[in-house]
Parts: C-alpha cells; structure tokens; sequence
C-alpha cells in the first residue's frame, strides 16, 4: 500500500465505483441474491431532488476502497436526531490498516458536529470479526434488540390492508 488514504464526501462521479463495493460487501456477507440497487437508484438517493442518505469514500492511490452510506434518524426519547451507519465497507486489501477505525471516527466526529445524540449500526451476529472491532471502539452490540422487516409483497399486503 503506497499512500495515504483520503476520506471524503462522495461526489456523483463515485456513484459507479460505490456500487461495485456495496456488491462487494453483498457477496461478503453472501446475500447477492437480495442486491438489486443500481448507479441511478444510488445517484438518485445520495443527489437527487429528495437525498435519502449520504456517504463518505476513502480513497487511496487514485481508487475507491471503502465506503460508509449513512443517513438520520430520530429518538424521540432523546429528543434529537440520531446518525445511523447503513453501511460500511472496506475491501479486504484495505483492512488492517487502521482505514475502518479512522472511517468510523469521522463519521462519530460528524455525529457530534451535528449534535445527535447517538451513532448505530447494525451488525450480522456471525460476523464476530466485525463485533470484537466495534467494541474495541467502545460501541455496545445491544442483545436485546431486533431488527423488524417488511418488504416486497408483505409490505404491499400490508399497505393495502390500511387502505
């Protein structure tokens, strides 16, 4: 690895090079079979007229290695707004080098510009790799908490039960 590692706000150009990594991270985690996003479903939600969420890319030597997709929530408890990580993703050649920990502190160091009033992930409970690091860093893997989906068909079954 020869230079250093940039990490900034992702531009339009990134979008391509940042769905090739989310494919990564799809096949890392080996649900392909569920990754459907293309450019323009990304170049719409990072930069279209209503952006869903935002990302930070670091760059080393001229190439995309790692990407965070981020957006913000809300705790009503807190009364403030939260930063939730989507994703963060780091390729394999990249890790090790300290890149991950210094992604997730910039995105903390923009949670606490922002003043939210937490910063979360979610974690896949196999990946204990990924769990051992995060806690490393201090952050909590909450065992009592689920997450709760509805998608595709049940959630047009569901929507038009409300109707």
């Amino acid at each position: 690895m020869s230079g250093t590692a940039v990490i900034r706000a992702a531009t339009p150009r990134d979008v391509g090079a940042i769905v090739a990594l989310m494919r990564e991270l799809a096949e890392f985690e080996q649900l392909t079979h569920l990754f459907v996003a293309t450019d323009d479903d990304l170049a719409d939600a990072l930069f279209g007229a209503h952006p869903a969420a935002e990302a930070r890319v670091a760059e080393r030597d001229g190439a995309l290695v790692a990407y965070a997709l981020f957006f913000h929530n809300y705790s009503t408890f807190l009364g403030r707004r939260g930063l939730y990580l989507e994703d963060l993703y780091v390729q394999p050649s990249q890790r090790g080098t300290g890149l991950g920990t210094e992604m997730l502190r910039h995105l903390a160091a923009l949670a606490v510009e922002r003043r939210c009033g937490r910063f979360e992930w979610s974690v896949l409970d196999w990946n204990q790799r990924a769990i051992d690091f995060y806690e490393k860093m201090g952050a909590t893997v909450l065992p009592d908490w689920r997450i709760v989906r509805v998608t595709g068909d049940a959630l047009d079954a569901l929507a038009r039960a409300l109707t």
